[in-house]
């Protein structure tokens, strides 16, 4: 019966082609305009790191000035940390796993004369950088602890560097220059582009790419990296020099680390309590009391990943597609209605309201279908649009399998709601009224 039900629904739409091109099209451009907006707004408000971002957490001190908050509003707390701070949450090991991090620009030499240095954007971390954000190895692994403490001169580069200097091939052992230092190179990453790019919101645009090459952090001992990123100061450096800097205000490190229960957490959190009052006591921490750690979702909430303008687009774009949908509803009653006297015919030969009910909900559904198939086009026209003319946020302007089907959900539901009530109507019809007009 439901094949005969099709079978009718497709000629009905060829009896009558440019009301049903109408239809469809109305769907498509609705479709169209939704799927646009919200494959964006998908990537924005995504989960980067779902199986544990409830056990992820940035960790954020107040000591800026004691008559003023960071941002001028109460609660107001600077996104990251001074080094000293920084370096002591790192190294305290009061979490299961803990890490402190910024960028530094270097050059890159290789032994090919042909390619001349570069430079590329690189991140000091601990080890327990790659056990806490998970990146993908295409080989090798990261460094150790004890590489961490013994001031190792290894490094894990990107999948992208390493075919620029090595080729591609298994670079493990191979030595790279940066800044006119060499380094082992112990890993190489995969791709690893999470998105979005929640470790580093502060000091990357959230749908960036990963850095070029990761080094331990102690190195900077010995380094003295001048950072490549936010850096905010609200008192002058007690010494002019790069110590002096070290020891300052300025904040420029970021914290993370992992705490896999809730009583791990607030053990965490009256360790940092702790701490600041115990630098209270040495004069700094002038404001009172207000520490905060967030986990990765509150982390994309505070620095506002999606922002007003793209829901409100989302918003629009849902509203337009209503609009489409009303336009649907009076061109499908219009096209039902004009069929009156072949439903009275059927009627008065035996067929019951509920057939004729689910007859004319499953030409909606076919209406539906071509609908989307059309609008997912249109999406793909539009989110190509998008790439184009904005190239920096590429990342979330592609259609994936998921995003496809649900394109197809809604537009078969909505189409289906928008011929609720013109089948109903149909419905309706009195077969002997029908048959005295004919």
């Amino acid at each position: 019966m439901i094949r005969y039900y099709f079978w009718l629904a497709l000629r009905s739409l060829k009896s009558y082609p440019w009301l049903s091109a109408l239809m469809v099209l109305a769907i498509a451009i609705g479709i169209g305009a939704f799927m646009t907006s919200y494959t964006i707004f998908h990537y924005m408000s995504g989960d980067p790191i779902p199986h544990k971002s409830d056990q992820l957490f940035v960790v954020q001190l107040d000591n800026w000035a004691e008559e003023e908050s960071w941002d001028g509003e109460e609660g107001g707390l600077p996104p990251q940390l001074t080094y000293k701070d920084a370096r002591f949450i790192a190294e305290a090991n009061q979490a299961d796993f803990q890490t402190a991090m910024f960028l530094s620009v270097m050059a890159v030499y290789t032994d090919n004369p042909d390619i001349k240095p570069q430079r590329y954007l690189g991140r000091l971390t601990y080890s327990d950088f790659f056990s806490m954000f998970e990146p993908p190895f295409l080989y090798g692994a990261p460094w150790t602890r004890e590489d961490d403490e013994n001031h190792s001169t290894v490094t894990v580069i990107s999948r992208d560097l390493n075919d620029r200097v090595f080729g591609g091939k298994d670079s493990i052992g191979e030595s790279i220059t940066l800044n006119g230092n060499q380094y082992t190179v112990i890993g190489v990453l995969d791709n690893f582009k999470p998105s979005p790019k929640y470790y580093d919101l502060i000091n990357s645009n959230p749908f960036s790419d990963s850095e070029d090459f990761y080094l331990p952090f102690t190195l900077n001992d010995i380094l003295k990296l001048t950072p490549s990123g936010n850096n905010s100061c609200w008192a002058p450096l007690p010494e002019n020099s790069y110590e002096g800097y070290l020891n300052s205000e300025c904040v420029w490190i970021s914290a993370w680390v992992q705490l896999n229960s809730l009583e791990k957490k607030q053990e965490f959190q009256n360790f940092v309590d702790n701490y600041v009052r115990e630098q209270k006591t040495f004069g700094r921490f002038l404001r009172p009391l207000n520490n905060r750690i967030s986990n990765v979702k509150e982390w994309l909430v505070i620095n506002k990943v999606v922002s007003d303008d793209t829901q409100i687009q989302l918003w629009l774009s849902l509203a337009f597609f209503g609009v489409c949908l009303l336009n649907t509803v009076g061109l499908i009653l219009a096209k039902f209605l004009k069929k009156s006297g072949d439903v009275g015919v059927r009627r008065a030969l035996g067929a019951s309201r509920l057939q004729i009910f689910y007859q004319h909900l499953i030409e909606s559904a076919l209406l539906g279908i071509v609908g989307a198939v059309l609008g997912l086009l249109l999406a793909w026209l539009g989110l190509y649009a998008v790439r184009s003319f904005i190239p920096d946020i590429a990342v979330l302007t592609h259609l994936n399998t998921e995003l496809a089907l649900f394109a197809f959900l809604v537009a078969i539901i909505a189409s289906l709601l928008a011929g609720i009530y013109p089948t109903w109507r149909v419905c309706q019809i009195a077969p002997a009224r029908q048959l005295k007009t004919q």
